[in-house]
């Protein structure tokens, strides 16, 4: 199974909590502590490139965005970090983390997308 959720959000404990917890940004969240975010993986090779996320926020379509951030996803060092989430979620849960407030609609959404079976 496949989460998305905000970093900024506490661990969920239990069976049925988080698993394993995947920081999906390029940039530490402002303000958290590592141990306050309990992060298990932080993939940066994952996260949009900052010319991507600079280009978003300077008023860019989120189709395009999505085009690009595909695009970037499609690089070597990307698929293994893919490949190697997939093999994590056939095991049992994790969760993306991200700092965005609406992580559905955001790079982590893409990701969680490309990851389900």
């Amino acid at each position: 199974m496949i989460r998305l959720r905000r970093v900024y959000d506490p661990p969920e404990p239990g069976a049925e909590g988080d698993g394993v917890r995947v920081l999906v940004d390029r940039l530490w969240p402002r303000g958290l502590s590592k141990a306050v975010a309990a992060v298990d993986d932080w993939p940066r090779a994952l996260a949009p490139s900052t010319e991507l996320r600079k280009w978003f926020h300077g008023g860019g379509s989120a189709g395009e965005f999505r085009r690009r951030y595909e695009a970037e996803l499609a690089e070597p060092a990307a698929v293994a970090e893919l490949s190697r989430l997939r093999e994590l979620a056939g095991a049992g849960t994790i969760t993306l983390l991200t700092a965005v407030r609406d992580p559905a609609t955001s790079h982590a959404g893409v990701l969680a997308e490309l990851l389900s079976p």
